[in-house]
């Protein structure tokens, strides 16, 4: 029997459908504003040979969508690797093994560029999405994360008043005493002084 699901490159005609399966991780736009960026990311792909996106169709209706390209573990690590980013199935075809040929494109497009490795990855707190990911033997490599610049600067001027060769305030010293004696009696253990 011949699965319903097909894969094909996608066109400028596949925008509003990448717009509506992206969104959630996205920049924050108004809708014409992703539309024009994710025309931007298909006339990128269109002119490299390096990016992909693969559109699954599920009896001839859009189903998913990943954007697959070709780079390098790190940029200290230059084992080549193919990144399916952002693999997504829209709600109502999961289950349907579009997810399962979407990846069957990832592998297939690290084979035709001779590239041992495929890396994917899924947002922290989507269980259904690591667990799928598990099942195909991708396994955890880094944590990735993210914060605003700004609140970022914030914790690090805070910081630096602990930084290297400045002794702690007498009183961070007492709540740190504090703390271990706390820590040693709920243990069980003798406080120490």
């Amino acid at each position: 029997m011949r699965s319903p699901v097909t894969l094909r490159r996608a066109e400028e005609s596949d925008a509003e459908a990448l717009v509506e399966l992206w969104g959630a991780v996205m920049r924050k736009a108004d809708p014409q504003e992703l539309l024009g960026d994710v025309l931007r990311i298909i006339d990128g792909c269109r002119s490299n040979d390096d990016s992909r996106i693969v559109v699954a169709e599920y009896d001839g209706e859009v189903a998913g969508s990943v954007y697959l390209r070709t780079t390098t573990i790190t940029p200290v690590n230059l084992e080549p690797v193919v990144q399916a980013i952002h693999p997504h199935v829209a709600p109502r075809f999961q289950g349907r093994g579009v997810g399962r040929a979407l990846m069957d494109a990832a592998v297939t497009y690290a084979e035709d560029h001779g590239i041992a490795h495929v890396a994917s990855a899924a947002l922290a707190g989507s269980r259904d999405a690591n667990r799928f990911f598990a099942r195909l033997a991708l396994g955890p490599m880094a944590t990735l994360r993210l914060a605003p610049t700004a609140v970022i600067r914030a914790k690090l001027s805070v910081g630096s008043r602990h930084a290297v060769g400045v002794r702690p305030s007498r009183q961070l010293s007492q709540v740190l005493a504090a703390r271990r004696s706390l820590r040693g009696s709920r243990n069980g253990a003798p406080e120490s002084v």
